[in-house]
């Protein structure tokens, strides 16, 4: 990505978030962080959609975060420590994941900075189970989790396509369900100058176009339709993001990692004002 060493200067943060522990189809989210690294060789600084270049910007790539895969509890504990600290120094933290109950120990970091912040969630699914496999931390119920701590009237669960039927009737219930087909005016419209907090689950792309994730869900959103929702939010006051759910090893194309790495390029320069 271009990323500078040093958090000097930076806005924002990237790090990585290496753990796939609740996978319960197929594992391997692992290894997305060094996937978009490494493939980011190949991706162009510059961005049409934005006009922005990346060499414009300053951001930090810190590393990927070392998390004991036996210990759950542990690995949640060090996210939420790790970007605490950078929201100490006055930094965005932006996580590659890594499984999507990552986002639970890094919305709680980002609640105590900003108890105000709203929550986008791009998705296929809701992950609104209050257990799954006889566990409440897990991928399909982070969001369970979340609305624990966050209202639901500040979060926003764009484009789930696929679950159970209690959980889109809770989703209805709450109103934070958004069908695919909603405009990105309206998600900036809901926004309405609010600091935004967004977690984006690759698996919300049509699997068409990004295989390499660990719960495919056919019928999902373009490319073009995907990009434009987060740059309808480039004028927001962004706190915090992460991309979760790639499994590279799932695409021997490396397609999902270059969708992936274009998609954290699009974020990197929407959310760094």
């Amino acid at each position: 990505m271009g990323a500078q060493e040093s958090l000097d200067g930076a806005k924002l943060a990237l790090f990585g978030v290496p753990y796939d522990g609740t996978c319960s189809f197929r594992p391997g989210t692992r290894f997305g962080p060094p996937a978009i690294r490494n493939i980011s060789d190949g991706i162009e600084t510059y961005c049409p959609v934005l006009d922005r270049d990346l060499e414009d910007v300053r951001f930090a790539d810190v590393g990927d975060l070392v998390l004991p895969p036996g210990d759950k509890e542990e690995v949640l504990s060090r996210i939420t420590k790790a970007a605490g600290e950078l929201y100490g120094k006055g930094v965005i933290p932006a996580a590659l994941g890594g499984e999507h109950l990552v986002s639970l120990p890094l919305l709680q970091a980002a609640v105590q900075a900003h108890p105000d912040l709203v929550l986008i969630q791009f998705d296929a699914h809701l992950d609104l189970r209050d257990d799954y496999l006889g566990t409440r931390l897990s991928h399909a119920t982070v969001m369970r989790r979340i609305m624990e701590f966050i209202n639901p009237a500040r979060i926003l669960q764009i484009g789930p396509r696929s679950g159970p039927r209690e959980e889109f009737e809770i989703a209805k219930k709450f109103g934070t369900y958004r069908p695919a087909s909603l405009n990105p005016t309206e998600i900036a419209d809901w926004v309405a100058g609010r600091p935004i907090y967004v977690t984006l689950d690759l698996d919300v792309l049509d699997p068409s176009l990004l295989p390499g994730t660990g719960t495919p869900e056919p019928g999902g959103v373009s490319f073009a339709t995907l990009q434009n929702w987060i740059v309808a939010l480039c004028d927001s006051r962004w706190v915090g993001w992460d991309v979760v759910e790639l499994s590279p090893d799932y695409d021997s194309s490396q397609v999902s990692s270059v969708v992936s790495a274009k998609l954290v390029r699009t974020l990197i320069l929407s959310s760094i004002q």
